[in-house]
């Protein structure tokens, strides 16, 4: 299906980018009118926002610059410090993959980001959308800069009623038609304000088309479409998946905790030993098979419940104490007062929490 554009491009950039001059959103990561961009602040900030609220990244940001503020403060903190920081955030592969790009830039290219969509890509954990928008953002490169704010904008102003994630692909191309060609159309603004007018404006609810300015040239608008678009498709329901953790305490009140593997989800984060989270149940005579130790087990009461982006997980814990001599290949051990200082995912919380009311 062909879409039109009621006014010209050249036209509605230049609507965008008044609108945006008046109206831009002040953020932490953002550099004010007039000034150049740090390519640091907006390569973090970037990753932060992967599937993650502005509300939400702020003070992780704010703490994560003082804390590090240059990409060389950051290649040379530990993981686990990192890792810690990032707790709250989710998706702890981007705090990985971030740790292991800032080694890059620091060691192998002086501490300098590519200027480029091709370059950026080139670097652990920046995809399409990241290089595009630090490209554009950072270095003031044309790019086509698509985040969810700019599909909603692009879907509602094309009256596009494909239901997302299908039309992707077409909210992509309709994006680059519009987005500026050279530099000189200030694309790393063009990309901003239309993410500002898609959080502040065109809104998932409820959008104030009354003082956006594309209202004239919104297909959606003049078809009454506007709360209706995007649509999306039904999502499938999450299955269950459950298991058991093993919660073990020395006699001198150390918990044992160990490391999960790097690849996989959760991949390096610290961890309540607990057994593989399978759909179907576990029994606790299965549990007891795979458990760290050999030991009398108790089952606490209660169920940790968590929910990951593709299934939500529950689980019972088995509890049981062992001597100070008790020796574990890779064992962590940590009284409950320092736990705190642990890379613990929020899964991993809630079962601390959970044991330690049990107990």
């Amino acid at each position: 299906m062909a879409y039109k554009i009621v006014t010209s491009p050249a036209a509605m950039r230049r609507e965008m980018l008044a609108w945006y001059d008046r109206h831009r959103r002040v953020l932490p990561w953002r550099a004010v009118a007039g000034e150049i961009s740090d390519p640091y602040l907006v390569w973090l900030s970037e990753i932060m926002l992967q599937q993650t609220t502005v509300a939400t990244v702020g003070p992780y940001f704010t703490r994560f610059v003082e804390r590090w503020p240059t990409v060389f403060d950051l290649a040379a903190a530990n993981l686990d410090e990192v890792l810690h920081g990032w707790q709250g955030l989710g998706y702890y592969a981007r705090a990985r993959n971030m740790h292991k790009c800032a080694k890059v830039v620091a060691q192998d290219l002086d501490g300098k980001f590519p200027e480029t969509e091709s370059g950026l890509s080139t670097l652990p954990g920046i995809g399409p959308y990241t290089a595009a928008a630090i490209s554009a953002i950072a270095f003031g490169e044309p790019a086509n800069v698509v985040d969810g704010n700019i599909e909603r904008v692009m879907a509602r102003f094309f009256a596009v009623e494909q239901p997302l994630p299908d039309c992707k692909e077409v909210l992509r191309d309709l994006a680059g038609d519009v987005a500026p060609k050279t530099v000189r159309g200030r694309p790393g603004d063009f990309a901003q304000a239309v993410m500002d007018l898609g959080a502040t404006v065109c809104t998932p609810r409820k959008p104030k088309c009354l003082i956006c300015p594309w209202q004239r040239s919104c297909a959606a608008k003049d078809a009454g479409l506007q709360e209706e678009l995007p649509r999306k498709a039904r999502k499938k329901a999450k299955p269950v998946r459950r298991g058991v953790a093993f919660w073990v305490m020395r006699d001198d009140g150390a918990v044992l905790l160990r490391r999960r593997p790097e690849k996989g989800l959760l991949g390096g984060m610290i961890e309540v030993p607990s057994t593989d989270w399978l759909e179907g149940e576990w029994t606790e005579n299965k549990a007891r098979k795979v458990a760290p130790l050999k030991s009398d087990w108790t089952a606490l009461p209660g169920i940790v419940r968590h929910t990951f982006t593709h299934f939500h997980l529950e689980l019972s814990i088995l509890a049981t104490r062992v001597g100070v001599a008790e020796s574990l290949t890779d064992a962590i051990w940590s009284t409950p007062d320092r736990l705190g200082e642990h890379a613990l995912p929020t899964v991993m919380k809630k079962v601390v929490n959970l044991a330690l009311k049990a107990g």
